[in-house]
């Protein structure tokens, strides 16, 4: 498949994302295109990402998320230097 084709699916998909306002749409919808464990597992990053954003050390998230080092590093990557974690967590302050 090419690299547009990819792209507009992607839109598509992030589209599709934007235009749900119901919680439970958007949980039916994770349930339908993840598995249980994914979607866990972008639960977890969210929730690091708070811990980090409210000055928690790794030592202080990892003891309280269940991520490993390396995700936690992504994490703190983008949330220093990303753009999504900082404009959509800080609204829930």
């Amino acid at each position: 498949m090419e690299n547009t084709d990819k792209q507009a699916r992607l839109n598509e998909l992030y589209q599709l994302i934007a235009e749900i306002r119901d919680p439970e749409d958007v949980r039916i919808l994770f349930e339908d295109l993840c598995t249980r464990k994914e979607v866990e597992n972008m639960a977890e990053r969210v929730f690091a990402a708070k811990l980090l954003m409210e000055g928690k050390t790794y030592n202080q998230v990892m003891a309280q998320a269940d991520i490993s080092s390396a995700t936690l590093s992504r994490v703190s990557r983008c949330v220093q230097y990303g753009s999504g974690y900082s404009k959509l967590l800080k609204k829930e302050e």
